[in-house]
């Protein structure tokens, strides 16, 4: 029996976490959600966030995807405090420039039995599979096994060397223990226990002289003196051979805390960018383009960073209050590992909206005409019109700067149709009205949108006219809708020489 049981998060030793992505393509928004939890882990504890780049697996390897990743966490605000060139305390951060480091450990677990020299081929391990499934059976590699196959579990120690000197083909492999039940401590998910009879051999080495993934894991882990690892629920199956390295070693083991799956929206499974394709939303902070198309980015379809960081927070993770908007300080203040749900987070693409349209009300409206501005200049719109004013006039029922022109259009350019539907308010004395509505306007001094709506519902008042009369086709004439704000407001805005102009226009269209 093995047991590690720790208190909760102990902070016995300084917090140091990491983030350990593969390039191997864009950074998933999971992963993203991985980093920002380590981040704010830190910084609540005063501690450092790093990032170490695992490119142990060169036939995946994506040159670009190293670069996406600094990029998209630097747009996030949750940039590491060490990684590949910045403060390189422990150094190198990129696994490729450490290989060298690997070998004398894979080496040091031969030497005192925890690991052994495996030769078989491809070829004997998958006839070896095929006749375990025509048994009904499934192969493992393990105790069952080992002492029968091409091992140095085997043969004498002279044969191995003079194999290995001769260049055959090898890997080593971690010797699991023999019936013994792991009780592994997980801050999340409490006590979890494995069967060691029920675990594989896994490759720690190969004789290309790269590591695999577990033994490069815990060694960096080790010498980066990482204090608690913040990981996928995916990799909860790795936790005992993880452990029981660190127990081979003579190591002390990190804590260790596996975040729920980010699932789809609709149905269960593990959120996937087929997900996004076919949903329409993004999967990946920043737009990502291959030979085979484009992938949507958070950062292109308009999200402001400070809303993926809330929304991303809360997708497994709250403070157990109603609260639903953080800044980032606030979530540093208020992250807790122990209020991280053990069940899958459902993914909704609405409530990220929401998200955003709370951020964007809350951006100054200097700041979004600033970003609207360049949206008018790309489509060529010059206007003197104050950008600053309209903004705040539509913004509200904004989700997105990119929705701005769609909201205000009507601002800048007079209409060129109108909603069929709307159209239906225009009746046979709608353009006599409108015409006396025009003249109405044009002998307005004071041309202000309190004083015109003062003086035109005072003339139609004075004139017993029905404000539904009136009201809807003078939107409809300077809007081409029943849509947006309040219509003195626009008449304000546009002006009453171009007032004048539209109205006429609807009279000649409608």
């Amino acid at each position: 029996m093995f047991y590690l049981c720790k208190n909760l998060i102990t902070m016995s030793k300084p917090v140091r976490v990491r983030f350990a992505p593969s390039p191997t393509g864009p950074l998933h928004i999971g992963g993203v959600r991985t980093a920002l939890f380590n981040y704010l882990f830190a910084k609540k504890h005063g501690g450092t966030f790093y990032i170490r780049i695992e490119d142990t697996d060169q036939t995946r390897f994506v040159a670009e995807a190293e670069d996406y990743i600094f990029e998209a966490l630097e747009w996030l605000g949750i940039a590491p405090d060490e990684t590949i060139g910045k403060n390189e305390k422990f150094g190198p951060y990129r696994q490729s420039d450490r290989k060298h480091i690997y070998k004398q450990y894979a080496d040091e677990l031969i030497n005192s039995g925890w690991a052994y020299y495996a030769f078989d081929t491809a070829e004997k391990l998958d006839e070896l599979r095929k006749q375990a499934e025509s048994e009904g059976k499934t192969f493992i590699y393990n105790h069952s096994v080992r002492e029968t196959l091409d091992t140095s579990l085997n043969v004498s120690r002279e044969i191995i060397d003079e194999r290995i000197a001769s260049g055959s083909p090898y890997v080593i492999r971690f010797k699991t223990p023999v019936n013994e039940i792991l009780h592994l401590q997980d801050i999340i998910r409490g006590e979890v226990k494995f069967d060691t009879n029920l675990l594989d051999d896994k490759v720690l080495f190969k004789s290309d002289g790269m590591p695999t993934y577990h033994l490069a894991n815990i060694v960096d882990d080790h010498l980066m003196e990482t204090s608690h690892v913040i990981r996928g629920e995916e990799w909860l199956p790795s936790l005992p051979l993880h452990v029981l390295l660190y127990k081979a070693f003579g190591w002390e083991a990190p804590e260790f805390a596996h975040l729920p799956l980010i699932l789809k929206p609709i149905g269960n499974g593990k959120l996937s960018k087929r997900d996004g394709d076919k949903l329409g939303f993004p999967v990946f902070p920043l737009q990502w383009t291959t030979s085979e198309g484009t992938s949507m980015g958070y950062r292109e379809a308009g999200f402001f960073p400070e809303a993926v960081v809330n929304f991303l927070a809360l997708l497994g993770w709250n403070d157990g209050t109603d609260q639903e908007i953080f800044s980032l300080d606030e979530l540093v203040q208020k992250f807790d590992l122990t209020r991280v749900n053990k069940s899958g987070a459902k993914f909704d693409p609405e409530k990220n909206k929401w998200f955003n349209h709370q951020y964007l009300q809350k951006k100054a409206n200097e700041e979004l005409a600033q970003a609207f501005e360049k949206d008018l200049a790309e489509r060529n719109i010059s206007t003197s019109l104050n950008v600053t004013r309209v903004v705040s006039l539509v913004k509200e029922r904004a989700n997105f700067v990119t929705e701005l022109w769609d909201l205000s259009d009507y601002f800048f350019v007079a209409p060129t149709s109108y909603d069929e539907k709307a159209a239906k308010n225009w009746k046979e004395e709608t353009p006599g009205l409108m015409q006396q509505v025009s003249d109405v306007l044009n002998g307005i001094e004071d041309f202000t949108s309190l004083n015109i709506e003062t003086l035109l519902k005072d003339w139609m008042t004075t004139n017993e006219i029905g404000m539904g009369k009136v009201m809807q086709p003078l939107r409809l004439s300077l809007v081409g809708a029943l849509k947006g704000p309040h219509l003195f407001d626009i008449i304000e805005m546009i002006g009453k020489q171009e007032t004048k102009n539209r109205i006429e226009k609807a009279i000649a269209s409608l």
